[in-house]
């Protein structure tokens, strides 16, 4: 047995204290389910108020040793070897003059269970969950409530959002973080944004028409305007579909006017790379991201693409790469595979990269967004996105293009209290950190959408519990013809007793898009869920009830592979 650092005498009681604890341990281990009865018998209510799980740091307790082990040495690395394998969990951290230590078990462990073990126990004096304490702030930004992404206010057992009150509860940001939005430019001079508009010193100190910084921009004093339309070297926003990205990411937070950002504090840049009819070009994309880069930008927003590759934006990008630089780009708005039909930015295969797909406030993947199992990373809210627009306007706008900036913000936000990660580092931790959705599964690799709290604390989310794939299942045998034949019409059933709630499995689905139509039809008869296009593999839209009745119909053109059903997921 390792020695303990303690007194001869006091340590020599302290061993005798631990040989009787582990002879004692197995048995008492025999009569814990007689001692939990008479404990419940004693003390219900004590019990019952761990019958909800507790706003907590997942699985991690805090726990008090008896008396008796006061002496030990609370080094967490001794504490780990002298009782780690006793208690059944990692010991995190120590508060020798408390006699407390917080340790760790399996985040899929209920609350409840945990407790109940480590309290049981022969060392602990008690254990409790590792709570979380909230100065209870929210912005008072009078539109914040209009923002869903941030807060969703839905009842709805599918709603989602970003989880940004937590997360502000940790940072709200920093005005060393620099964000690049390679975009339409944005309106610096609109008061919820002025605040965290970056400047370049240099040449705003500077005099008018010369290159004080000798960087080949004159009077770039907010960013550039490499494709030419309007005031050269003035990024400022005609089109207003980057000033809606930069609210998303940095409009200004608790200031009493208008959205709030991600970030309340925050430098962003503007980069005036697409006209006001939202075209760019090859050779302002790369000027772009050059200079987001030599101007000390670390997260680079992109909503924009195209489905043409570029050798000169891939070195950009790599450039950007070894500045250390993270580069998040939208996924696309054509309801398409990026695995069998890339778009660029989106799809370049540079370990910086993160492509992001949009998601509807009940957590599901929007149909317009473009997917892909390997070459879309995670998902954001992006359907009826409310922010910044053009000449003071606001407006509530959807598509990949709102999504990528949700993620752009996380990203700045967890940088501005971690700098020392690593962009590898950081995107690592942005798909790791995601809430994992049904709708996302098999359409990117991570399986969820950003998490600001989870990004921010640096632990996996919870499971999603209306993700079919987690519930019982059985075979079902389902399909048309491959190809199906023009004017099809065939109606099937499905049928699982008892069940309450039914997901079908569609292993492969592709029809023509809007024309071509798949019904879900539940018990009742009402329509739960439409399905159209190309579709790949994935789990309908959750249907009421313990039959589902399926429709499909085909126009007279363009016959495709149609579908193939396999198995009904059911709770």
């Amino acid at each position: 047995m390792p020695q303990l650092n303690l007194s001869h005498r006091v340590q020599q009681q302290t061993m005798i204290s631990f040989n009787l604890v582990r002879f004692a341990f197995r048995s008492i281990k025999l009569l814990s389910h007689l001692f939990v009865a008479i404990l419940i018998a004693l003390s219900a209510s004590t019990l019952q108020a761990f019958d909800q799980e507790r706003d907590a740091v997942p699985g991690e307790y805090v726990i008090k040793l008896k008396p008796m082990f006061s002496t030990l040495d609370f080094n967490p690395q001794k504490l780990n070897v002298q009782l780690g394998s006793v208690l059944g969990a990692f010991v995190k951290s120590a508060l020798p003059s408390a006699n407390l230590l917080v340790v760790q078990r399996a985040v899929v462990e209920t609350q409840k269970s945990a407790i109940q073990e480590l309290s049981n126990n022969p060392l602990v004096e008690y254990a409790e969950p590792n709570l979380i304490y909230r100065s209870l702030k929210l912005p008072n930004d009078p539109d914040f409530a209009r923002q869903w992404g941030l807060k969703n206010s839905i009842v709805s057992q599918n709603s989602v959002d970003i989880d940004i009150e937590r997360a502000w509860d940790i940072t709200t940001g920093s005005e060393e973080m620099i964000v690049a939005i390679i975009d339409s430019g944005i309106d610096y001079n609109r008061p919820d944004l002025r605040a965290n508009i970056w400047t370049n010193e240099l040449e705003l100190n500077g005099k008018p028409g010369v290159d004080d910084d000798q960087n080949g921009y004159v009077d770039d004093i907010y960013g550039i305007n490499p494709i030419g339309d309007g005031s050269i070297n003035n990024p400022h926003d005609n089109s207003g579909h980057g000033t809606h990205c930069a609210g998303t990411i940095g409009g200004v937070g608790d200031n009493g006017h208008g959205i709030t950002g991600v970030n309340w504090k925050v430098k962003i840049m503007g980069l005036k790379f697409l006209r006001s009819t939202g075209e760019g070009t090859l050779e302002a994309a790369v000027k772009a991201i050059d200079y987001a880069v030599s101007k000390g930008a670390k997260v680079l927003s992109n909503s924009w693409g195209s489905y043409e590759s570029s050798l000169a934006l891939e070195e950009a990008i790599e450039r950007a790469h070894k500045a250390g630089a993270i580069f998040i780009a939208a996924a696309g708005n054509d309801g398409t595979n990026n695995d069998e039909k890339p778009i660029y930015p989106a799809s370049i295969d540079i370990p910086n990269v993160i492509s992001v797909a949009a998601i509807n406030q009940n957590g599901e993947m929007s149909g317009f967004s473009n997917w892909g199992a390997k070459t879309v990373d995670i998902g954001a809210p992006g359907v009826s996105i409310y922010g910044f627009w053009k000449n003071g306007e606001t407006k509530s706008v959807s598509g990949t293009s709102m999504a990528a900036p949700f993620v752009s913000g996380v990203a700045a936000l967890v940088w501005s209290h971690e700098p020392q990660l690593t962009n590898l580092e950081l995107k690592e931790r942005l798909l790791r950190t995601s809430r994992p959705l049904g709708s996302l599964r098999e359409k990117s690799t991570s399986y969820g959408m950003v998490n600001a709290y989870y990004a921010l604390i640096n632990e996996q989310h919870p499971p999603d519990p209306n993700d079919p794939a987690n519930w019982e299942s059985i075979p079902v045998s389902i399909e048309t013809d491959h190809p199906y034949a023009s004017y099809t019409k065939k109606t099937f059933e499905v049928h699982v007793p008892g069940a309450k709630e039914i997901s079908l499995y569609f292993e492969h689905f592709d029809t023509e898009k809007q024309m071509d139509e798949v019904k879900l039809i539940n018990k009742e008869g009402r329509i739960s869920h439409n399905i159209s296009g190309s579709r790949g593999r994935f789990y309908s839209r959750i249907i009421k009830g313990d039959t589902v009745k399926v429709e499909f119909k085909a126009d007279a053109s363009v016959e495709s592979y149609g579908f193939k059903i396999t198995k009904a997921a059911y709770r």
